[in-house]
Formats: C-alpha cells, sequence, structure tokens
C-alpha cells in the first residue's frame, strides 16, 4: 500500500496518521537518526523569500503545509480540515484545526493564515516572494472570518486558486514575525535555532548558517510522531562529495545524484539508486526587453542551433528527454503535437541574418550557468553555448555561477536597467501538475514584476486560461498556450529531467514526481 492508497482507503489526515503509526512500528534506537544531503544549502531563512526545491525540503518541515497534495490526485486535509468555495465571490473558505501550537507555544489562529499569505501575495510588505510571484499568481489575498476559518480570495477559476493554496498556503506566527523581525518591513533573518518558528513536526535546535541545519521532533505537535527523531540537513554542491557522503555513512538520503555517479552508488555498500522522472523541465530563458533576444526569429534560432537531444544522450547519458514547450508530459495543457525543434544550423544562421546579425557584425551574447542545481548543470550550459558558438554570426560563452545568481536573475523582471543576466539556464517543476504553474510567472504581465518575457498576446492567452472553470476548455487553451509558447520562443527548450536519488537502502521511500521530500513519507 502507498501512501496515495491510504490517504484514499481512510482519508486525509488520518491516512497520514495511519501510516506515520505504521513507520513509528519499525523504528528503533538505531534509526532515529537521518542526515540528508542537498545540492545547495538555504541561503535565507524567511521561509517565504524563495521559490527552491531544496529550501522548500527543509523548511516544509518546520513550516508545514497546510493541505497535503498529491500531483494529479488533489490535495487533503492537514492543518486546514475543510474547505468550501463560495459561489460567484471569487473566495474560499478554509477550516484549520483548533489544536495546532508554533513552536514558540502560540496557538495557531486563522489571523497567522490570512497575515502570511497577505505577505506572500503583497509586495509591499515584508518580502518581495516568489512564491507570490509563481506559486500563489491568482491569490489576491486573505483575511480571518474568525479564529479557526480563513477567507482565501483570488481572480482565477475555483481550481486554479486551489491548486495554488492548496500546494504553497503556510502559517508564520504573526506576532512573533512582527516583534522580532520587523517582518511587515524586512525579510525574517538571524542565525539562531529560535528565529525559526513554524508549527511543523520538527522544529530547529542546531543552525550553521549555510552550512547545516539539525531539526528533532516537536513535543508539541498536533499529528503523529515522526518517523525519526534527529533530523540534519547539509549540502554539498558537488555530485562527488555527495555520494561520498553516502557511501561512508554521513549521509542517509542525497538528491541529484549525476549520470556518471549511478554506477559508483549501485555499487556500493548498503545505499541504491532511486529515480523518477519529474515534472521539471530545464531550459534558458531569454529576455526580450534587450537585443539580441527582443527578436522572434534571434529566440528561435538560438533553439534551432541547440541539439536537445544530443545533449541528452551525451552529457546526461539518456537521463532526460528533449523538449519543445515550458511543461512536461503528465502536466495538464501538455500538448502531445509539439516536439522539440529539430537542430538546425543553417535554419538558425538564416534566422539571425534575419534579425539583423552578421558574420562581420555578429551578436555577442553569454549564457550564465549554475553548478551543482541539476543534473550536470554546468555541463549542458556549456555545450549549449558550444554549439550558439558554432553559428557564424553568434559569439556565445557560458559564465558558470553559484545558483542564486541565477535565481536572482530569473526575479529580476524585464526593466532593461535590472538586467544583469538576460540569458541564463534553469529548471522548473510544475508540481501543481497544472500548466499554468509553469508558464505564468514568467509570462503574465499585469502585477507580476518577476516575469522573464513581455508578450502581451502569450499573457493574455494565460489569463484567458485562468478563467475557464470547464476542465475540458481550460485544458484545450493550456495546450494552446504551450504551442503559443514554442512559437515565440522565450526559452530554449532544453529536457525534462530525471531525478535521481541516493538512499540508504534500510529506508522506505519512494521519490516523488514534484521532487519534494516529506520525511513523514518515510519508514526508517
Amino acid at each position: 500500500m502507498n501512501r496515495r492508497d491510504v490517504l484514499r482507503y481512510t482519508g486525509g489526515v488520518a491516512g497520514a496518521s495511519g501510516m506515520l503509526a505504521m513507520a513509528g512500528c519499525l523504528g528503533g534506537d538505531d534509526d532515529e537518526e537521518l542526515t540528508i544531503t542537498l545540492s545547495q544549502f538555504p541561503d535565507v531563512i524567511d521561509p517565504l523569500d524563495h521559490i527552491t526545491g531544496d529550501y522548500f525540503d527543509v523548511y516544509d518541515h518546520i513550516y508545514e503545509p497546510l493541505f497535503d497534495f498529491e500531483p494529479g490526485e488533489g490535495i487533503f486535509p492537514r492543518v486546514a480540515t475543510d474547505w468550501e468555495i463560495q459561489e460567484g465571490e471569487g473566495t474560499t473558505h478554509v477550516e484549520i484545526r483548533d489544536d495546532v501550537v508554533f513552536h514558540n507555544g502560540d496557538d495557531l489562529t486563522a489571523e497567522d493564515i490570512a497575515w502570511t499569505i497577505n505577505r506572500t501575495v503583497d509586495d509591499d510588505m515584508g518580502v518581495v516572494s516568489d512564491i507570490g510571484a509563481f506559486g500563489l499568481g491568482s491569490i489576491e489575498g486573505a483575511e480571518a472570518i474568525d479564529d479557526y476559518t480563513v477567507a482565501i480570495n483570488y481572480g482565477a477559476a475555483p481550481g486554479l486558486a486551489e491548486f495554488e493554496f492548496g500546494n504553497y498556503a503556510r502559517a508564520i506566527n504573526m506576532e512573533w514575525a512582527i516583534e522580532n523581525h520587523d517582518a511587515e518591513n524586512e525579510a525574517i533573518s538571524g542565525a539562531d535555532p529560535e528565529d525559526f518558528n513554524g508549527t511543523g513536526p520538527y522544529e530547529v535546535v542546531e543552525f550553521t548558517s549555510g552550512e547545516e541545519i539539525v531539526l528533532e521532533a516537536f513535543d508539541d505537535y498536533w499529528g503523529e510522531e515522526p518517523p525519526f527523531e534527529r533530523v540534519t540537513f547539509n549540502a554539498d554542491g558537488e555530485s562527488s562529495g555527495r555520494v561520498n557522503a553516502l557511501e561512508t555513512g554521513e549521509s542517509d538520503l542525497t538528491i541529484n545524484i549525476l549520470p556518471a555517479d549511478v554506477d559508483a552508488v549501485q555499487q556500493a555498500d548498503d545505499v541504491e539508486i532511486r529515480q523518477v522522472t519529474s515534472f521539471r523541465n530545464i531550459f534558458m530563458p531569454m529576455k526580450n526587453t534587450v537585443e539580441p533576444f527582443d527578436s522572434e526569429e534571434f529566440r528561435q534560432a538560438m533553439n534551432y542551433a541547440v541539439d536537445n537531444a544530443s545533449i541528452v544522450e551525451t552529457v546526461l547519458d539518456g537521463f532526460g528527454e528533449a523538449r519543445g514547450q515550458p511543461v512536461a508530459p503528465g502536466i495538464n495543457g501538455f500538448n502531445e503535437n509539439i516536439g522539440p525543434y529539430e537542430h538546425d544550423l543553417d535554419m538558425a544562421e538564416q534566422l539571425v541574418e534575419e534579425a539583423g546579425y552578421t558574420e562581420d557584425d555578429p551578436a555577442e551574447i553569454e549564457l550564465t550557468c549554475p553548478q551543482g542545481r541539476y543534473l550536470n548543470d554546468a555541463e549542458v550550459g556549456e555545450t549549449a553555448a558550444d554549439m550558439i558558438d558554432q553559428l557564424p554570426n553568434v559569439n556565445c560563452s557560458a559564465n558558470i555561477v553559484e545558483f542564486p545568481v541565477v535565481s536572482d536573475a530569473n526575479s529580476a523582471g524585464v526593466d532593461p536597467d535590472d538586467i544583469e543576466h538576460p540569458f541564463y539556464l534553469i529548471g522548473w517543476g510544475t508540481i501543481t501538475g497544472d500548466t499554468d504553474y509553469g508558464v505564468q510567472g514568467f509570462f503574465t504581465i499585469p502585477d507580476n514584476p518577476s516575469r522573464t518575457f513581455d508578450d502581451e498576446e502569450l499573457s493574455d492567452a494565460i489569463l484567458e486560461s485562468q478563467q475557464i472553470e470547464d476542465p475540458d476548455e481550460r485544458r484545450e487553451q493550456l495546450e494552446y498556450v504551450n504551442e503559443l509558447a514554442r512559437e515565440k520562443a522565450p526559452f530554449v527548450f532544453l529536457h525534462t529531467q530525471e531525478s535521481i536519488y541516493g538512499v540508504d537502502d534500510s529506508i522506505t521511500w519512494d521519490p516523488r514526481e514534484d521532487e519534494t521530500i516529506y520525511i513523514w513519507e518515510m519508514e526508517p
């Protein structure tokens, strides 16, 4: 029986509790500690000041989701026990448990949740949050109806809003955050365990900024006891380092095992490879408010110049699939009729000429790439840059940087004065299972300062899809959005990523398509 079956048969919270009870039966003194090694250690502690998978892997255990979410299945009760759409009002009322406390002992109320949602979506409050721009894009705000009921307001179809708040609704302790961190004006920051305060099953007991965070089971947690008493998160940007930590027993679970290291893990004692085709696409955005990316012909040329199928085979050893649209198969709105751009250097050269660049006056561009965030990301970027550089009318080089540089570039918006890196490599996991999450944050124009592309036709097509309540009609509109995105080429489309983990073979755990790591889904 897997977790999804448990939820089906026993329902929401009761199902999760049952699963955890089973896990507890298997635990022993030797199984009480767990170490997880990520590829990036969080560089911020404000739970709203990011939208990065590695960061969620840490902070979700401290600032738990209000709902349990299963891609393709929907949302289930957790802290939220029930929710009801207010027909015609653009509002859903959410009921929450009355026995939830923060790690500092304060009770959780609807006011904390409403304040947290407002701080997430209001750029003038606290911190400009990528979660608000990309994750809660249709959410307009929230208000407390009473101590345990919160009204969430949105400007889209209720089904889309549910995808968003079902994934991204969290709770920060309002009074604690304002009094200790001036959180209505500043990001939450600090270097002590007391600078974290959520309602999750784990609380922070040790914190070394940039290196390690240690969690212990929270004694007053409202739910079942989690399967490990003590959990340590650390990070190593090098795959070899992560593999070595696994082989020596210093780590029990590592993410992003590179294809070249798979055999080493498989041959090591007591560890094994587990993998899943994820919902994450890897691509290279081109901000079209600066030259030469303001030319559609130039952007299409970059797609024709890069042989993404070859990159999958040679750089990723086949761990991936070439793609020609923003989202992966299995996502609602994925267009089955769209394939990758054909590799055609002659076509690419011709389109670059139409954009106004010649062999005597070539375009000069730089591709900014992270190292260690995605499978062979730097090598993928360097190979793509080399392919583009083969064109006689384009000079392209690769600039390898730390991931936060790329993350900042992605959220810098499209004002030319704010753009330092107009062409970069990044990945995006459409964890809601719906195309909207894969496109709206990048392409919609109104009230979206973090967008990477400025095109009213594409933006309008997405905004139209957000208002369609009929599921089939909305899916067809999303397929059109993906078709339009391929034509306008806001990205150089690369591939869908395979998620590869190294895991202590005594741990029962299946990787998820949305790449989320929940300790409460493990058994020691």
